[in-house]
């Protein structure tokens, strides 16, 4: 995988945070698990063991990924985003054209989405067919009930 992961500094950061916590914390705690567990006598027969193990497996599969991703990342400059066309971290509000409710959210790298917050991860349905738009623009998005037309009524940083 030689795929680039755009990320903010934020996104960035919290990243590394949390590779630290599963390797400084995480990983020595699975490991005083496993040794104890041994000490409990026949490895064959040890239902505790077996499962320290496989949680440690675990474990180091989800280190190996989030290193992986770090490598990968590149931070987004937030300097050279304009707000012409919708692009990567811009606020887009739009407008339901069936129902005319209004939304905004933010297009975020897939690593920093949160609906809760009104960030969308930029390879979503909504964020693919908002990209590259201009305020004004009709745009007709598939959604799992159908098409619906959204009018982009601003964009902002």
């Amino acid at each position: 995988m030689s795929d680039v992961i755009y990320v903010t500094v934020e996104g960035l950061q919290k990243l590394k945070e949390e590779l630290d916590q599963l390797r400084n914390v995480e990983r020595p705690s699975l490991s005083r698990q496993i040794a104890d567990a041994r000490d409990k006598g026949d490895l064959s027969e040890n239902a505790e063991y077996a499962a320290a193990k496989e949680a440690q497996g675990m474990l180091e599969m989800k280190i190996n990924k989030m290193e992986d991703i770090v490598a990968r990342a590149r931070i987004i400059d937030e300097t050279k985003i304009d707000t012409l066309t919708v692009r990567i971290l811009n606020r887009v509000k739009i407008k339901n054209k069936v129902n005319n409710t209004v939304m905004e959210y933010q297009l975020v790298p897939e690593s920093e989405a949160n609906f809760k917050l009104g960030k969308i991860a930029v390879s979503s349905p909504i964020a693919q067919g908002l990209m590259g738009k201009k305020v004004g623009d009709i745009v007709p998005i598939t959604v799992p009930s159908g098409v619906i037309p959204f009018e982009i009524v601003s964009i902002s940083l």
